[in-house]
This record gives C-alpha cells, sequence and structure tokens, in this order.
C-alpha cells in the first residue's frame, strides 16, 4: 500500500502544529513515514500526553498512609486492610458519546473496566456522571438515550452492578455532551500488576479481541474541538463488545495467577502504539513490533491502521518465556487471541515491522515521557459581581421548579435500565445517595460517589474546585463511609484560550486545597480538553468520583425517616443563593458567587455525623436545592409528608456548605443536640417528618402531587 506524501495538510490533519512537527523533524533528523507521523501525533496528542495539563497536574496531593500506587499506572490503588485494596479510576468518553452516543458510552465503560482489571482486579462497582444540553435541543433526546442504553447494556452483560452517578443539563453541553465512566475493583494487595516493562529480549505479547478498523484516529479526534464535520468523525467510534471483555477479565485473572505476567497495559487511547510505548518507557526499554503477526479480523490493515486501531477488548502484556505455553493455554480456553507480536530490546527505540518492510523506527523515549508540555497563558476567572436582588418567589413554587426539572427529577429513568444488584453485593443502590458494597468474604463495605457542580465552578473556579471534592466527602460521611481518596476527571474547553485555562488552574488549586484537608489525596484520573463546538466551550466540569470504607455495616447511615421523626440540620445555614439550582431552575438566573466552602467546618462537621451515625435514622447532604429540596427528596423516598419550618427563599434553598439533613426520633435529637453543645458543630431542630403535606413554612402541598411530578419529569423531558 502506497503511503501518502508528508504535506503541510496532512500534518495538521494529525493535530499537529507546525512547531511541533519542527520539533519531531529535529528529534528524528529525517522526513518521518506516514505511520511515524501517526504514531508522534498519538502519543503527543492532548488526550495522551495532557500536554497542556502536565504542569498543573503535579500539583496535587497523590499521596497519603492509605495510597498504594496514585497516579501514573492504568488505575489507583488505596489499601483498605486485612491484605486488600480497591483499584478505581475514572475516564471520560465524551467527543464519541457525542458522534455515537451508545457505541461511544459503552466502550467508555469498556476501557475503565479493563483500567481496573489490568492491575489484577475484580471489579465491584461502575458509576457513570453525564452531562446533556437541554432537553428541547434536538439532539438532547437522542443523545440521552443512546448513552444511558450504551452504559447499562456494556455493564449490565459484562456483569458488574452501577452504583451511582449524576445526570445534568445545561445548554453549554448542547453540542458537547459528557460522558464520564468510573469502575472500582478489589485485589490483594501483594498481587497487583504493573505497566513497568522489565527485561531485555522479553515476548511481547498481544491479548483479547482482533485488531480491525474501528477507532483509527480516535484519541486524536479527541483533543480537538467539534466542527459542522462532526459526521465525518464517525468511523473514529469504537465498537464494544461486553461478552469478549468478561472473557477477557476471567483469562487475564487466570493469567495473572500464574506468574506468567512481567507487566501488562490495556490498549486504550491510541490503541497498540500507546500500550507499547507507555510499557517500555516505563522500563527503560526499546520495543519491537512485528506486525505481520497481528490478529486482525479486517483484510489489507496497513501499519498506521494496526498501530492506532482503538478496537476494543484488547490488551498488551510483557511475558515471562518460560511460561509462554501456559499461558497460550489460558487464553485458548477462553477463546481468545493470544500471539506473541514482538520483543523488548536494550536500545530506546520503538521498531515497527510490517510485510519485511520497516515502517516506523522512533527513539521510544521521545514519544512519551519527552512529549511537548506546555505552559499555556491564563487569567485568572474574574471576582462574580454580587447576586442582586432575588425575585418574588412562593416556596413550594420554588420546589416544584426544582422537582419539574431534569436536573433534579427522580433518576429512576436512568438507573433502572442499569443491572445495580449483579454479585449479590451492592448494599445501597443509586437513588440514595452514595452506592454501598459489600467487600465479599469480609464485614467491610466500600462506598462510592460522583460529583461536581458545574456553575460553581464557572463562577469561582478555586471554590468550585473546592465544593465538588467536599460534595463527594458529603456524600461518603451520610452512608457512615470514612472517606479515603478520590479520582477526578477535568473536563473543560480549548486550553489555548487563556480563560478557560485560567478555570482548570483554579480549579485545580481548589480541588489541591480541598483533598489535602479532607485527606482524600487523588489517586487517578482522566483530563478531557477541547470540549467546545464552533468555539463555544462547556462549563468547566471537574467531576471528582470519591471512595470511602466502612469497618462493618453496622457502620452503615441508609435508613428513611419514620413518621413523628425530627429534622435536625447539622452546620451553619446562612442562606446563600448565588449560583443556585432554584434561581437557575425557576428564573434561569445565574449569577452571583459561589458558595464558599469552609474546609475545616466540613471536617468538624463530618466527623461529628459519623460520631453520631448510630443515633441517626437517615442523613443526607445539603447541596443543590438547599434544604427544601434533600427534605422533600428524603421525605418523599419513606412516601411521608415533611413540615419545615422556614418559609424564607433563602433559608429553604440556600446553599450553604458543610451541612447535613439528619432525620431521628425525639429522643436521638436530644442528645445530638447535647452533644454539639460539647463541639463548635451548630445543630438546628428545622421540621419534622410526616403526614401527607409537603409544608414548607406554611405553604403547603400534597405529597402525592408533588410526588407524581417528582417521578414523572424526567421521562418527560427526554421522551
Amino acid at each position: 500500500m502506497t503511503e501518502p506524501a508528508i504535506t503541510p495538510e496532512l500534518v495538521a490533519s494529525h493535530g499537529m502544529k507546525p512547531d511541533e512537527y519542527a520539533r519531531l523533524l529535529e528529534i528524528i533528523g529525517r522526513e518521518p513515514t506516514f505511520t511515524e507521523l501517526g504514531i508522534f501525533s498519538a502519543m503527543w496528542n492532548e488526550h495522551c500526553s495532557y500536554k497542556s495539563s502536565k504542569k498543573w497536574l503535579r500539583t496535587l496531593p497523590t499521596t497519603g498512609p492509605q495510597v498504594i500506587c496514585g497516579p501514573g499506572e492504568n488505575a489507583g490503588v488505596v489499601d483498605i486492610g486485612d491484605g486488600q485494596a480497591v483499584i478505581f479510576k475514572m475516564e471520560s468518553h465524551n467527543h464519541p458519546s457525542y458522534i455515537e452516543p451508545h457505541q461511544g458510552a459503552a466502550t467508555g465503560v469498556g476501557g475503565i473496566l479493563r483500567d481496573v482489571f489490568t492491575m489484577g482486579a475484580r471489579p465491584i462497582a461502575a458509576m457513570n456522571s453525564l452531562s446533556f444540553g437541554v432537553p428541547s435541543h434536538p439532539k438532547t433526546g437522542y443523545l440521552v438515550k443512546g448513552v444511558v442504553e450504551g452504559v447499562g447494556s456494556y455493564g449490565n452483560a459484562f456483569g458488574v452492578p452501577t452504583v451511582g452517578g449524576e445526570v445534568r443539563f445545561h445548554k453549554s453541553y448542547n453540542g458537547n455532551c459528557l460522558v464520564n465512566a468510573s469502575a472500582a475493583g478489589l485485589a490483594d494487595t501483594d498481587k497487583i500488576f504493573h505497566s513497568v516493562a522489565s527485561g531485555v529480549g522479553m515476548p511481547v505479547v498481544y491479548l483479547g479481541a482482533k485488531t480491525g478498523r474501528d477507532g483509527v484516529g480516535g484519541a486524536t479526534m479527541a483533543s480537538a474541538e467539534f466542527d459542522d464535520t462532526i459526521e465525518e468523525k464517525r468511523p473514529t467510534v469504537q465498537v464494544g463488545d461486553p461478552f469478549t471483555e468478561k472473557r477477557l477479565l476471567e483469562a487475564s485473572l487466570e493469567l495473572m495467577a500464574s506468574g506468567a505476567v512481567i507487566s501488562i497495559q490495556d490498549m486504550g487511547a491510541a490503541g497498540l502504539t500507546c500500550s507499547a510505548v507507555e510499557m517500555g518507557d516505563k522500563g527503560g526499554l526499546g520495543i519491537r513490533l512485528q506486525l505481520d503477526d497481528v490478529p486482525q479480523r479486517e483484510t489489507h490493515m496497513s501499519a498506521y491502521e494496526m498501530m492506532l486501531s482503538e478496537s476494543q477488548e484488547r490488551m498488551l502484556m510483557v511475558l515471562k518465556p518460560e511460561l509462554e505455553d501456559v499461558a497460550r493455554a489460558i487464553f485458548v480456553k477462553w477463546d481468545l487471541d493470544f500471539a506473541i507480536v514482538g520483543e523488548t530490546i536494550a536500545e530506546d527505540r520503538f521498531l515497527i515491522l510490517h510485510g519485511n518492510e520497516v515502517k516506523a523506527d522512533l527513539p521510544l523515549s521521545k514519544l512519551s515521557s519527552s512529549a511537548p508540555e506546555y505552559d499555556r497563558p491564563w487569567v485568572e476567572t474574574p471576582a462574580a459581581a454580587p447576586l442582586g436582588a432575588v425575585p418574588e418567589l412562593g416556596a413550594i413554587a420554588g420546589l416544584r421548579a426544582l422537582i419539574g426539572s431534569p436536573n433534579y427529577a427522580h433518576k429512576a429513568w436512568v438507573y433502572e435500565q442499569y443491572d445495580s444488584m449483579v454479585g449479590a453485593d451492592t448494599v445501597v443502590a443509586p437513588g440514595a445517595g452514595a452506592g454501598v458494597v459489600r467487600v465479599h468474604g469480609s464485614g467491610k463495605a466500600l462506598a462510592f460517589t460522583s460529583d461536581v457542580t458545574p456553575r460553581y465552578v464557572k463562577a469561582n473556579p478555586f471554590e468550585g474546585g473546592k465544593q465538588a471534592v467536599a460534595e463527594a466527602y458529603r456524600n461518603l460521611i451520610a452512608v457512615g463511609a470514612k472517606p479515603l481518596a478520590t479520582t477526578d476527571n477535568m473536563n473543560f474547553g480549548n486550553p489555548e484560550k487563556p480563560e478557560i485555562m485560567g478555570q482548570f488552574v483554579g480549579a485545580i488549586k481548589g480541588i489541591s486545597a480541598a483533598v489535602s484537608a479532607l485527606d482524600m489525596p487523588i489517586v487517578s484520573g482522566n483530563v478531557s480538553l477541547y470540549n467546545e463546538t464552533d468555539g463555544a466551550g462547556i462549563l468547566p466540569t471537574p467531576t471528582i468520583g470519591a471512595v470511602g470504607i466502612l469497618a462493618s455495616l453496622d457502620e452503615l447511615i441508609a435508613g428513611r425517616p419514620h413518621a413523628g421523626d425530627v429534622a435536625l440540620v447539622i452546620g451553619e445555614t446562612f442562606g446563600h443563593l448565588g449560583q443556585s439550582a432554584v434561581l437557575a431552575e425557576a428564573f434561569g438566573i445565574e449569577a452571583g458567587d459561589a458558595p464558599n466552602v469552609d474546609l475545616a467546618a466540613e471536617r468538624r462537621n463530618g466527623a461529628f455525623v459519623l460520631a453520631q451515625r448510630n443515633a441517626l435514622r437517615a442523613c443526607t447532604d445539603l447541596a443543590d436545592g438547599g434544604l427544601a429540596l434533600a427534605a422533600f427528596e428524603m421525605a418523599e423516598g419513606a412516601g411521608l409528608g415533611v413540615s419545615l419550618d422556614a418559609s424564607d427563599i433563602p433559608a429553604l434553598f440556600g446553599e450553604d456548605q458543610a451541612r447535613y439533613l439528619v432525620a431521628c426520633d425525639e429522643a436521638a435529637a436530644k442528645a445530638i443536640e447535647a452533644a454539639a453543645l460539647l463541639t463548635d458543630v451548630p445543630v438546628q431542630r428545622v421540621g419534622r417528618f410526616g403526614g401527607d403535606m409537603v409544608d414548607l413554612g406554611g405553604d403547603k402541598a400534597p405529597l402525592v402531587a408533588m410526588s407524581a411530578l417528582y417521578r414523572s419529569a424526567f421521562a418527560a423531558a427526554v421522551d
């Protein structure tokens, strides 16, 4: 096959700027082959190299006594005691999901599951954070249905419970939805596998499904803005097969138990290129690949196509040669491809052979750790103007605006399409705060959550970054879990715009402050930039995934309020309405500053909740929608009415942080109030649960009518 001539237009089509191409020429001292250009463009694009974000990612706190492995591997590893570890990560599949929602979302789930089991962990939980355009946009319904189907079909068929997540709608996502997928697994601390190649002359082995042309150029596509050529990008979306992935999981864990694995790496973005380069670079070795030996499902594939294919359900391994027969037998048993496609070499070379020709011969170390790194110009986000006068609003009308919006309506339409109980270890399923999963064979459990409030981040990136971590912390506390660690998914617009880069920098600084203060280090993550269409960027969306531990299920807070229970707010209420949900939903007002996040108060109040958990019937954190929405959701879930004392909008709908709403009987309420007097933690009675009315300071509506609206609004918006 004749390779095209290298022209400035071809270089530009690979997402490589003239100065980057000049750097490439300087490194290799000649014009690259077409395959070499593809390899460089894949490894140096934003999606693989993090060239705009590395400078700031290095500032994140990533260590702690609980951290076994932080960022840099396929996923983060955190000690949970008794010789066990939880392995978890979050990644984006935004661009593919907008182009082809079902397969884009499905392969996002498949990729994050591989990141987890590549390290030796059996997946036990999945979550997702989804952001879509406004329901009235002509593409939103199609995207919502396709993405949810894709997430559900892959996770359900693979056999991992989806235990939590979030769904939001905003006009900024009209041209660029976000699909952030996360997964967690369990492994023994002495049986964790890494991607660092070692030893010269070791076989490099291809594992899993065959290679096709799907996904060629996917990583480069994910590092560019969208425009009116979006439909032409459809072939860059991969196609997933969850049943093959399930076999790959079982074969991989059996292979790891055999002792044959030296290193192993998922073939994700940029496929064979990225996996081979990363393994070699981490081990200070070169790699020689013979592409004639790569299992292929299509004919006449070129070296360029094979190196850049993002076909799913594939892994690359460096093998102990004496155990080749053992390893091969395992994959033959599971009806998966096993092929020796190369070897490790001592020289710093990435040597690609195909059809007796050298298709690429490059210095391997220059492809990964020596990729371009930019200190992008950035400007600090200006301080938000004061909120100003708030329009008149009735309390019940405000609550109806919230629960009638797909942002805050009941999400059963989404999570009922997911299997949340497969594996029989799910203790708290979606719809009731953080998801909780037993650590099988022990008395322990793990809690998982995913959180961010993008409008806060736009108004104030620093406080918004803090708030995303703080809300994740509170969601774990609210089910009785001790927060352990976090993963992040940094979704932003074009980093070449100083104001966008300023949002990124501010959010990183806020996240850093919060994870440090709350002892929740970042152990893994993903950056997704260029989330723009025709120059219009998304709201900055730094999603935080977090994991917490319950030493025993006796520590779980997962009940419902009973009739007559007291409603208490733990934490201080100031009535902050800037950037609040009620103003956004009732009036379309997104103004004012984000709420201040007092990290000392977060820690103090969280510790108080955990100390009082045996007295609590139910607990939730206060976030979007404030007290009114939280109290309604808690009451409605129990089939009860609720009566709140406050009648003013700031007290009912203010979004002050570091607060929890708890339900308990009268005796427990008095005990909690007495305990609070011995601390600096504010505790306030705000009402009672019971009856058949929603009563907000005298403004009332029947529970049955409010519940009907709450449980129908999401489907009405997207169907």
